[in-house]
């Protein structure tokens, strides 16, 4: 029996059931790809499951307002997504229909090799697929890959590997079951390999190396620092400032002001900290209470903290609001029920 053709099998049988995988819309299949880079599943699905009723489809997307598809984004980090998201449909709306080659859904913003292969793949049967880290990590190890898989050269051998291996009649259920296996059952850590429907002929677990493959070879420093976040509140407002449009970093987005963009802040005493990691940075963030002496200033303005939830609030903002009992995610959800 194939390759394919096992885990045709396999994954017909031991799939979870998620949401994105109970339809056929290409704009809703897009949608889970995009979400799904770098964010876990776990945490994809509530935001999937709230942007798809918000704006079914790519029209509605394409008309929406920055504010609101930043608001509906909120959490997931990495917000040129989203905006590449509205980009993208506002061609589909020029463009008169969803992108149905290969080649077409590569030209989309924000769109590469790997979620143009899983969208044509899935969406429309079309023999693509792309590589992710579970799929490189099951390749690796079922061909006992002994180079560095971040390296170019490697990462198209195991690519021309998966697609010498396709099922040309099920391309999107053998894309699914490859991402489906690694995310489930060839693990980074500790592989279930008893569990693996290929394991007779995986050569990393013949040769005993299916806890040292695949091969990556790290050459990045992690930088840590700490800051301070302030907490002024006066009732039921929260004072806070939104990034410019031309910000580099969360552009539109509402933050909680620092002592050193605000010097007439009177800092009182710490109300919690918390870590934040941004690429290479990790950051301890220190939630401390303030008082201003004066007034706010240009920078600063007060919001209705139940106004936040309709918000592109940042992600320190809104681990702040978290760590005090006061996350607008959960009271849009309560809102919502």
């Amino acid at each position: 029996m194939t390759l394919a053709r096992r885990l045709h099998d396999w994954f017909r049988k031991n799939q979870r059931d998620l949401p994105w995988r109970r339809t056929k819309d290409p704009y809703a299949i897009w949608l889970s790809e995009i979400m799904l880079q770098q964010t876990r599943v776990t945490a994809v699905i509530p935001y999937y499951e709230r942007f798809l009723a918000r704006f079914p489809t790519y029209e509605e997307l394409a008309a929406a307002s920055e504010s609101e598809l930043l608001a509906m984004w909120s959490g997931l980090g990495y917000y040129s997504r989203a905006r590449n998201l509205q980009k993208a449909a506002i061609l589909m709306v020029e463009m008169g229909g969803f992108p149905s080659t290969y080649e077409e859904i590569r030209e989309l913003p924000g769109v590469g090799d790997y979620t143009a292969a899983a969208v044509a793949s899935i969406a429309f049967g079309l023999p693509r697929v792309g590589l992710d880290g579970n799929i490189v990590r099951v390749m690796a190890r079922w061909t006992a890959e002994s180079g560095d898989v971040k390296t170019f050269t490697i990462r198209t051998r195991l690519q021309q590997v998966a697609q010498n291996q396709m099922d040309t009649k099920y391309p999107g259920i053998y894309k699914q079951a490859l991402m489906e296996l690694g995310a489930t059952i060839c693990l980074p850590k500790a592989p279930k390999c008893l569990y693996c429907p290929i394991n007779d002929d995986c050569v990393a677990r013949l040769q005993g190396l299916q806890n040292t493959i695949p091969i990556k070879i790290e050459n990045t420093t992690r930088i840590s620092e700490e800051r301070t976040v302030l907490w002024i509140r006066k009732g039921e407002e929260l004072l806070v400032w939104q990034r410019p449009p031309e910000s580099k970093r969360l552009a539109g987005f509402w933050e909680l002001p620092e002592p050193e963009t605000l010097t007439q802040a009177k800092l009182f005493e710490q109300l919690g900290e918390f870590s934040h990691s941004i690429v290479n940075h990790k950051y301890r963030i220190i939630l401390r209470e303030a008082k201003l002496r004066g007034g706010a200033g240009d920078l600063c303005q007060w919001v209705r903290l139940d106004q936040l939830k309709d918000l592109p609030i940042s992600t320190v903002l809104r681990k702040s609001l978290r760590l005090l009992k006061l996350d607008p995610r959960q009271q849009r959800n309560e809102g919502v029920s």
